[in-house]
C-alpha cells in the first residue's frame, strides 16, 4: 500500500488506481442500462443523486482504490458473541451486544422453540386490536421489577421505542433537553414530536442546570434524556445530580439503560444499582431487548399512568405489531438467567477493567470509558479508522469502527464491545495487535486529510 522507501507515502500504483477511480463520472450522472428515458427531466429524481448516496460511493471507491474491504454490514458464517466466523475465518469478536454470552444459551434455546409451537411466530397484530398474550405479562412483569417500577411496556422495536415514547409525551409547547452524545432514536423523537431540542456538553451537570434555570419557565413540560451507559463512550452520568435537578426544576428525567442493563451494578440492574440511586427517582426507564436479554425489541418503565397512557397513545404501539411470542419469552428467560448467575456479570465488568487498563498501558486513547461493557479507541481519523480495523480482522479480532456521522467529526474510533465469555488471552492479544497496527499506520503517515488533498490535486490536474 505504501512505498517502502518512504513509508509516509502511497506507492505510485495506489495513487494512480485513486487518482483514477476518484476521476470518473459520479454513478448519478450515468444512464441506467436499459432504462427507457421517455422526456428530459428538470428535475433529478434518482435515488442515486441523493448526497448521502455520492458520499458513500465516493468512500466505496477509496476503499477500492486501497484495496480494503468495506467495514460494515460483513456477513458472519456463525453465531456471533464472544466469537465468530467472517468469510470462513475464526475470528474474537469485539463487536457483539452479548454482554453475558445469553445468546444460544440451552434454556433460552429450548423456551423459545416451545413458545413458537404453542403460540406460532407472530401475533398477527397490534396488541390494542389482537389483544394481550401470558408471555407479554410475564415480560412485562419482569421487568418493571427490576426497576422497582410498577408497570413496563414492551415494543416491538428498540429504536421505536423512543421515539415513540418521546412522539406520545411530548408537543410544540415543550422542552427536550437530552446529553449531547445521546442515541440517535431520541434525537428522532425529538424532532418529530415538534418540541424544542437542545443538547447539553456530555455529562456536564452545570451545564443543564443553567440552561434549565435560564429557560424552564418558557415551556409547559421538560424532558431531560440520558444514557446509562452510552454506547460510543463507554462512560455513564452522574445519576444522582441528574435526579436531583430534574426535581429542582419539575422535569421528566428519561435514562436510555439499553447498554447498561446486565453490565452495570453488583446484579445487572443498571445505572441505578451502581450509582445506588432509588430507581422510583427516574420518571421514565428505557431499554432494548437486544443486548443481554439477546432478543429483539425495547421496554418503558415506570407508574402505572405513563404505561397506561402509552398503550392508547404511544405510535410504535397502538399502529404496530405485538411482540412475537419467541421474542418475548427469549428476552423473559434472560432475564431469570441474569437473576441466577450473577457471576457472569462479575467476570463481564473484570474483563471491561481489564482490557481498559490495557489499552491505557499500551497509550491508546479510550477517553472518558468506564471499563465495562464498553471501550473505545479513539484515532480521530476515518481513513486510518477503517485501515486499522481491516488490518485487526486480517490478524482474527473483529472491532467495528466508528466513524462520522455516528460520532462527531474528528472522533473517529474502534469500538470494543466486552464480553464475560472473553479470555484473559483474547483482550491482551486485541490490545497488543490495536497497538502494533496503529503504531504501523501512524508511521506511515496515511490520513483521510491526506487523502483528500491527494485527490484535489489529482483530479485538478
Amino acid at each position: 500500500m505504501t512505498d517502502g522507501t518512504n513509508p509516509g507515502r502511497l506507492s505510485r500504483g495506489v495513487k494512480a488506481a485513486l487518482l483514477e477511480t476518484m476521476r470518473k463520472v459520479p454513478v448519478g450522472d450515468r444512464p441506467v442500462r436499459g432504462s427507457v428515458v421517455t422526456r428530459a427531466s428538470r428535475h433529478d429524481m434518482s435515488f442515486e443523486s441523493l448526497p448521502a448516496y455520492r458520499q458513500m460511493q465516493t468512500g466505496r471507491a477509496l476503499a477500492d482504490a486501497l484495496e480494503i474491504g468495506v467495514p460494515f454490514y460483513r456477513a458472519h458464517d456463525a453465531r456471533a458473541g464472544a466469537r465468530s466466523v467472517i468469510d470462513g475465518k475464526p475470528v474474537v469478536n469485539f463487536a457483539s451486544y452479548d454482554y453475558l454470552g445469553f445468546n444460544g444459551r440451552p434454556e433460552i434455546t429450548k423456551a423459545v422453540v416451545e413458545a413458537a409451537e404453542t403460540w406460532g411466530t407472530s401475533v398477527s397484530a397490534s396488541r390494542l386490536t389482537a389483544g394481550e398474550r401470558c408471555f407479554h405479562r410475564d415480560l412485562e412483569r419482569a421487568i418493571a421489577d427490576i426497576y422497582d417500577a410498577e408497570c413496563s411496556l414492551a415494543f416491538v422495536s428498540g429504536h421505536a421505542t423512543a421515539i415513540s415514547t418521546i412522539a406520545a409525551l411530548l408537543g410544540p409547547k415543550d422542552l427536550i433537553l437530552h446529553d449531547a452524545l445521546i442515541h440517535n432514536c431520541v434525537v428522532v423523537g425529538a424532532q418529530l414530536c415538534g418540541a424544542t431540542r437542545r443538547a447539553f456538553p456530555h455529562n456536564d451537570m452545570k451545564a443543564l442546570g443553567e440552561i434549565l434555570a435560564a429557560t424552564r419557565d418558557r415551556f409547559e413540560r421538560v424532558l431531560i434524556v440520558a444514557e446509562g451507559l452510552y454506547s460510543m463512550d463507554g462512560d455513564g452520568p452522574d445519576l444522582a445530580r441528574l435526579t436531583a435537578t430534574k426535581q429542582q426544576f419539575d422535569c421528566w428525567l428519561m435514562v436510555d439503560d439499553a447498554h447498561a442493563l446486565g453490565v452495570l451494578g453488583k446484579t445487572g440492574r443498571g445505572i441505578f444499582e451502581l450509582a445506588c440511586v432509588d430507581p422510583k427517582r427516574v420518571d421514565i426507564w428505557m431499554g432494548t431487548l437486544s443486548k443481554t436479554l439477546v432478543s429483539c425489541g425495547g421496554y418503558i418503565a415506570g407508574n402505572h399512568a405513563l404505561v397506561d397512557y402509552l398503550k392508547l397513545a404511544a405510535p410504535g404501539m397502538v399502529y404496530s405489531v405485538g411482540l412475537p411470542a419467541p421474542a418475548a419469552v427469549a428476552a423473559f428467560t434472560a432475564i431469570g438467567l441474569m437473576w441466577r448467575e450473577p457471576e457472569r456479570i462479575a467476570r463481564l465488568q473484570a474483563n471491561g477493567q481489564l482490557f481498559l487498563r490495557k489499552a491505557r498501558e499500551a497509550r491508546l486513547d479510550v477517553g472518558t470509558s468506564w471499563g465495562y461493557a464498553v471501550t473505545p479507541v479513539i484515532l480521530g481519523d476515518s481513513l486510518r479508522t477503517v485501515l486499522l480495523a481491516e488490518r485487526l480482522l486480517n490478524r482474527g479480532y473483529n472491532a467495528s469502527p466508528i466513524i462520522p456521522p455516528g460520532v462527531p467529526e474528528r472522533s473517529a474510533r474502534l469500538r470494543f464491545f466486552i464480553s464475560s465469555e472473553h479470555t484473559s488471552e483474547d483482550i491482551e492479544g486485541a490490545v497488543a495487535a490495536t497497538r502494533e497496527e496503529l503504531t504501523k499506520l501512524e508511521r506511515e503517515g496515511i490520513s483521510l486529510s491526506k487523502m483528500a488533498k491527494l485527490i484535489t490535486a489529482g483530479v485538478k490536474s
